[in-house]
């Protein structure tokens, strides 16, 4: 068993993830190549509902004499979120059991790099 995992070709390794011809490997899960019929970035757009409702509210308090600094802070603490708020990608696979997020970040680059090389793992199957 040892000399196949010698023969493997490895298109992707980090401390994470390992994507090979025939196994694609997360910290949680172990995929077979031959199950994965399709992958591709998936964006998971995070709603920023909450973050503009405080800025919302804090405006209104904006207009009362009595709590304006609860205004100010409910502004500034809105605003601050809204734009903390960073979407996240996924590399999602696609395997005769249905579509599944397996790595989840906020970096697109990283996710592309891994999608790339599962890409360049199911060509190389044929």
């Amino acid at each position: 068993m040892e000399s196949a995992t010698q023969n493997e070709t490895t298109f992707y390794q980090d401390s994470s993830v390992t994507v090979t011809q025939s196994r694609f490997v997360t910290k949680s899960k172990t995929y077979a190549m031959r199950n994965i019929s399709s992958v591709h970035v998936f964006k998971i757009i995070k709603s920023k509902t909450k973050a503009i409702i405080i800025t919302i509210i804090g405006l209104f308090f904006l207009f009362s004499k009595s709590v304006f600094w609860v205004g100010i802070i409910l502004l500034a603490l809105g605003i601050w979120w809204i734009f903390s708020i960073k979407n996240e990608y996924a590399v999602r696979i696609s395997t005769n059991a249905g579509e599944a997020n397996s790595i989840v970040s906020k970096n697109r680059d990283y996710i592309q790099k891994i999608v790339n090389a599962l890409n360049n793992a199911i060509v190389h199957r044929g």
